[in-house]
């Protein structure tokens, strides 16, 4: 019986090692405020997630999205050039915001919260992002964060008025997962 015991230990370290997950087709990533009272959404493509993730073993996850920000789209020429530029995200010279995180907490049922660090315009804040998973052959991630735009100088100099823009945007994301290889 002694001689198992290796090997049942090793069976007991692979069973607590969160899965691999890269995101498949048909995820999405929002995000909605206001412009003087009138709200609007624009999306971000083209971001790409990288998962490990085992609800039972939240210690070992990890959450890695990538966001390149050239391709946000409101439905609005001339919105979309604004968020391009200087005063908004400054693709010039910040092409790309991340949101990392290695810590997970468990909210009940099939909710989580993934505590992470987001990048954005050179400054790196703490955001919340909290998600219900549905677990499957494709899993999904469906989660919503709120983001302080001003603690990232989104919008800053005349773009602070809060009146005009408030200072928290919603961001939503549905992740569908595939394996990864």
């Amino acid at each position: 019986m002694i001689r198992f015991a290796p090997f049942v230990l090793a069976l007991a370290a692979l069973s607590a090692h969160a899965a691999d997950y890269v995101q498949a087709p048909g995820s999405t990533l929002t995000f909605a405020t206001k412009y003087q009272g009138e709200v609007f959404v624009g999306r971000f493509p083209a971001f790409t997630t990288r998962l490990s993730f085992d609800p039972k073993a939240l210690a070992g996850s990890r959450l890695d999205v990538a966001i390149p920000l050239a391709g946000a789209a409101t439905g609005d020429g001339e919105r979309d050039s604004s968020l391009r530029g200087a005063d908004f995200f400054d693709v010039a010279k910040f092409p790309q915001a991340r949101f990392t995180s290695t810590k997970f907490r468990a909210l009940g049922g099939n909710r989580y919260a993934a505590d992470g660090q987001l990048t954005l315009r050179g400054a790196t804040r703490p955001v919340t992002l909290t998600f219900t998973w549905t677990p499957g052959a494709k899993p999904v991630l469906a989660g919503q964060a709120t983001v302080k735009r001003l603690d990232f100088g989104v919008g800053g100099g005349d773009w602070a008025d809060t009146g005009l823009i408030p200072n928290e945007v919603a961001v939503s994301t549905k992740v569908i997962f595939a394996p990864a290889k």
